[in-house]
Formats: C-alpha cells, sequence, structure tokens
C-alpha cells in the first residue's frame, strides 16, 4: 500500500517522538542526514525540535511526511527557507528519509514526488539539495531530474582522515 502524505502535519508530541525516533535510526543505519553513527535519540532531538519548531503552515519551512498503512511515520523531509527575499521562489529539500523498515519499498521515489508536489503548491519554482559525497546518494535524486550544479571538495568531515565532498543538485519545477 502507498504512504500518505501530509504537508505540514499537526506536530504532536507523538508525531515529533515518530520523526525523532526515525532520524536516529536512519543515522544508525549509516544514513546521511546530520549526524555520524551511533547517536542516540536525546542527541537527534536536540536538532530536531528547532527543525520542527520552523516548519508549519505559517511558518518558513514545511514538513512533508508520509504515513505507511498502519498510520505510523515511514518517511520526511523537510522544504526549507532559502532564508532571503531574493530567494524566496525556491527551497532546500533537508533531512530526506525513509525508516529502515520501509527501505527498498519505494517509499524514497513517493517521497520526492510528494515534495514536489508540495513545492508546487506553495509556488516554488526550483528545489536545491546537497548530498555527502561517498554514498551515491546523487544518482537517486537524478532520477528524478536533479542536476548536480556544484561540488566542494572535502567539505564534510565525518572524522579525521574521511573527508567527503558536498554536492549541489537542483530540480527546476
Amino acid at each position: 500500500m502507498a504512504p500518505r502524505f501530509v504537508t505540514d502535519p499537526d506536530l504532536t508530541e507523538e508525531l515529533v517522538a515518530e520523526l525523532v525516533e526515525c532520524w536516529t535510526e536512519v543515522s544508525n543505519a549509516g544514513g546521511a542526514v546530520g549526524f555520524v553513527p551511533p547517536v542516540t535519540a536525546a542527541e537527534v532531538r536536540e536538532l530536531a525540535l528547532p527543525t520542527f519548531a520552523r516548519c508549519g503552515p505559517d511558518g518558513p519551512d514545511h514538513l512533508v511526511a508520509g504515513f505507511d498503512e498502519t498510520g505510523r511515520l515511514a518517511c520526511w523531509l523537510v522544504l526549507a527557507d532559502a532564508g532571503s527575499r531574493l530567494r524566496a521562489h525556491w527551497r532546500w529539500v533537508l533531512r530526506v528519509m525513509v525508516h529502515p523498515k520501509h527501505q527498498g519499498a519505494g517509499y524514497g521515489a513517493r517521497l520526492m514526488r510528494a515534495a514536489e508536489e508540495a513545492a508546487r503548491g506553495l509556488g516554488i519554482e526550483a528545489l536545491h539539495l546537497t548530498v555527502r559525497g561517498g554514498t551515491g546518494t546523487e544518482g537517486f535524486y537524478a532520477r528524478f531530474g536533479y542536476t548536480e550544479v556544484g561540488r566542494i571538495p572535502g567539505a564534510i568531515r565525518l572524522v579525521p582522515g574521511d573527508d567527503r565532498d558536498e554536492i549541489y543538485m537542483v530540480l527546476g519545477l
């Protein structure tokens, strides 16, 4: 069954707990979403709460969440404001993640299409994102029309001696 997507769902305590749990599970499974494993839910929550505080119908950022057939969170991302009136026509795509128990079932593809639909509904003309080099995720995004527009060699340091490129990609809507 396909996930049900909601843009700017009500951020109840229960949903925030599911978002943090998903972020923790994805991070510890090796996902490139802001942490190097191992990470605890408490560490994720420190970054998550300010992230979610910016999201909502009246906020500058928008949460796009996908729910499985049981109503539990399966995947999510944030469409983040670019921080400038001169860039009001585009958004950053941040924290793209699919819970590990749903990976390989097409949730990621559906999430990216839901993000495009949400962005169009907001009047957005382009989506930008960055990926961590060495993960192969740029190929995933290219399947949805994202084009690499730049790369900063060694911009991301996972640990001393393990520096990765930061790859910039754009999708015109």
